[in-house]
């Protein structure tokens, strides 16, 4: 079945096509739209929307600061293909919408901010993967953006790649972004344990 979905987000007005098979097809999630109100696109930035589904975050940040300066990936060939339309349903077709298994067919670099709802997989490798390719593709300054409802092991993890994290609770989602400061993990190896110098660094806030 298809649907029809509109939305006001930031002020922008947006209207998708979605389908059964998609994440969340009858309505913008709440876990995006929690993010997305802590995020502000600026002039300037290169925005990866990493998992994208039908489109709602690459097409609003695209509406905000240019299409050519949004990318957005999904595995999904029916996201891709929604993604693609809904783009040009709302004015910014010339958005790089990519089929890609996370990054691995995404040669794109240089991002300022990438935003993503990971999928809920419990040995968490998709997460595992989103967080320490994306670390590499973004710009020094640059910030991932994450919203779960699972905080702990993201938490621990983005500490152990980033150095830091700021978590911010949001409709009953914890949003987390982190910015990378170096251009070397801030601790080498497996098992995402951090030191309790890395641990002080969580900032907190409700």
């Amino acid at each position: 079945m298809q649907y029809s979905v509109e939305a006001n987000i930031k002020g922008v007005s947006l209207v998708f096509r979605t389908a059964d098979g998609v994440f969340s097809p009858t309505r913008v999630d709440r876990g995006t739209l929690a993010m997305l109100s802590l995020v502000d696109f600026e002039k300037g930035d290169k925005v990866l929307d990493l998992g994208c589904g039908w489109g709602v975050v690459g097409i609003l940040a695209a509406k905000l600061i240019g299409p050519e300066s949004v990318v957005m990936v999904d595995n999904d060939p029916l996201a891709v293909e929604l993604a693609r339309e809904n783009a040009a349903r709302n004015g910014v077709g010339e958005i790089l919408v990519c089929k890609s298994d996370g990054f691995g067919q995404l040669s794109a670099t240089g991002f300022t901010k990438i935003l993503s709802n990971p999928p809920y997989h419990t040995d968490f490798s998709v997460a595992r993967h989103f967080i320490e390719k994306g670390f590499n593709r973004l710009v020094l300054g640059g910030k991932m953006y994450l919203v779960v409802k699972r905080r702990e092991w993201y938490k621990n993890k983005l500490i152990s790649v980033f150095g830091g994290v700021q978590i911010t609770e949001a409709d009953g989602y914890y949003v987390l972004c982190a910015e990378k400061r170096s251009w070397e993990y801030a601790k080498q190896g497996k098992g995402g344990k951090s030191s309790r110098s890395l641990r002080d660094m969580v900032l907190e806030k409700e």
